[in-house]
C-alpha cells in the first residue's frame, strides 16, 4: 500500500476569512510573529497496487473534480510513503 496526499489550497487571490481568523486569534493567545494564515484541506488516500502514472493521473483527476474546485482552489499530489506488505 502507498499513500498519496492531496493538498487543497484556496488560490492566493481568494480571501480567506478563517485564516484571517486565525491569524486575528493568535497574538490574543501569545502566539506573536505571524504574519499571514491560510487554510486548507488535506487528503490521505491509500492506494492499493502500485502508484504508477496511470494511478497518478487517476488521482489527479480525482482531485481536479472532486476533492478540489478548481475555481477558487489549487492543489498538489505527491506520493508520502510505500508500505511493505507482509
Amino acid at each position: 500500500m502507498a499513500r498519496v496526499v492531496v493538498d487543497v489550497m484556496l488560490k492566493p487571490e481568494i480571501l480567506d476569512p478563517q485564516g484571517q481568523a486565525v491569524q486575528r486569534a493568535l497574538p490574543r493567545l501569545g502566539f506573536e510573529g505571524i504574519a499571514d494564515v491560510r487554510q486548507g484541506k488535506r487528503f490521505e488516500l491509500e492506494v492499493e497496487g502500485p502508484v504508477d502514472e496511470a494511478a497518478l493521473s487517476r488521482i489527479h483527476e480525482m482531485a481536479e473534480t472532486f476533492l478540489a474546485n478548481t475555481v477558487i482552489e489549487d492543489f498538489t499530489v505527491k506520493v508520502e510513503k510505500a508500505e511493505e506488505s507482509k
